[in-house]
């Protein structure tokens, strides 16, 4: 038997006084010994919308080697993971090397090396640099935006644009609206889930979104996973809706402050940033709320 010590974080919290906003992490701080059976159970056993697994990077200039579970499947990258866990990197780091500054770090994720850096006036508000490519991959649903709209009781009248897939990392179904009356009206239709198209690793996935001021600076968000679930705080989205700025042809640079989770009362708060050369960056605040241990 081994024990295991884990943490429990919410990051993209409105404030460091909001002790129960923001998207819930679970993350084990040292995954040495554990199978991909035993962590995919575990991440069941928390039922959270992701946990993380620290391991230790055989590449060199890595801090850590990260894996990140669903309750049902393993991801490539996701954001509010990747920002939980690099906040406990760093506490990790401090203690094993005291006079190292860890403001800045690489992480090992499926989808490549992600860069996360720490503000450097308020510690616990982290940014991630999205997986590089030379252009965020993107292509046009087959199915016709009257029916993609369906499938959250919207009308295509609805719709700013057409809905397109992104990728930047993980890819969803991007979904833009007028309103942010018909962000709050969405609803997904179980009746229509045969409708509904899967992402490239089999999941339905679809990210809703309206610019709320005319400047389109702030942004109300949703993200579906199934009918049933629904996600507090996205940052793989969150990158995505940068890759469609960039896909759509918006001026750049270009920086918004995303909100989401109102709706199921886990409100977020989340920064986008996308540069001139297209680099897209997200952030948020990440307050750790407990730590625990158990023995497997």
């Amino acid at each position: 038997m081994r024990r295991y010590h884990f943490r429990i974080l919410n990051v993209f919290a409105e404030t460091s006084a909001a002790t129960f906003s923001g998207n819930p992490l679970c993350v084990f701080e040292d995954a040495r010994g554990l199978s991909d059976d035993t962590m995919q159970a575990l991440t069941r056993q928390f039922n959270l919308s992701e946990t993380t697994f620290i391991f230790p990077s055989e590449q060199a200039d890595v801090d850590a080697h990260v894996r990140i579970f669903t309750p049902t499947t393993e991801m490539r990258f996701a954001g509010h993971p990747t920002l939980g866990t690099a906040h406990v990197v760093r506490d990790l780091l401090a203690i094993a090397y005291p006079n190292k500054h860890n403001q800045h770090l690489q992480l090992e994720m499926k989808a490549g090396i992600v860069s996360v850096s720490s503000n450097a006036r308020d510690k616990d508000v982290w940014t991630l640099t999205a997986p590089p490519s030379s252009r965020p991959l993107s292509h046009v649903p087959t199915q016709s935006p009257a029916i993609l709209a369906q499938l959250f009781a919207l009308t295509e009248d609805d719709l700013l644009s057409a809905p397109l897939w992104l990728d930047t990392g993980s890819e969803q179904l991007l979904i833009p609206l007028k309103s942010v009356d018909a962000v709050r009206r969405a609803k997904p239709d179980s009746n229509l889930l045969v409708h509904w198209p899967k992402n490239n690793i089999g999941l339905h996935s679809a990210y809703l979104f309206a610019f709320t001021d005319q400047q389109q600076t702030q942004v109300e968000a949703r993200f579906f996973f199934g009918v049933s679930s629904e996600d507090p705080g996205t940052g793989s989205a969150c990158a995505n809706l940068g890759g469609w700025m960039i896909a759509t042809g918006r001026e750049l640079p270009q920086q918004c402050e995303v909100h989401q989770g109102a709706a199921i009362h886990r409100p977020c708060r989340l920064l986008l940033n996308v540069a001139e050369n297209q680099q897209i960056k997200v952030g948020g605040r990440v307050n750790e709320l407990g730590r625990g241990s158990m023995e497997l």
